[in-house]
């Protein structure tokens, strides 16, 4: 078959199911078929949603939100703990600083007395 064969069969085609969706779009039966049909989706997803509550189980969308929020905290108790390192690390460096002072104040009222 050649390019221009399957053009041609490619663009038949596209016509074809363009005019099919057409026709179905205009039919009423096959709209309120439809429409039954989303609304039947709707009232399972709904019943579904009543089911979890009445068992006391969390929904998708619950549980990403909470999820969402477990994220944050930990993002935060992160920082957190980064800063108490870096206050551990001050705390650390000014007893060493103090601990020097102190030996060098011992040390002079030591050469003082001698």
């Amino acid at each position: 078959m050649s390019e221009q064969d399957q053009s041609g069969f490619r663009a038949r085609g596209e016509e074809a199911l363009s005019e099919l969706a057409q026709a179905l779009l205009e039919n009423p039966l096959f709209s309120r078929a439809v429409g039954q049909a989303l609304g039947a989706g709707e009232k399972a997803a709904a019943a579904q949603r009543s089911a979890l509550r009445a068992a006391n189980l969390a929904s998708r969308d619950e549980l990403e939100r909470l999820e969402g929020r477990l994220r944050k905290l930990s993002a935060r108790v992160e920082e957190l703990e980064d800063a108490v390192d870096a206050l551990a690390d001050e705390i650390a460096a000014l007893n060493a600083a103090l601990a020097q002072r102190a030996a060098a104040a011992g040390g002079e009222s030591g050469s003082e007395a001698g």
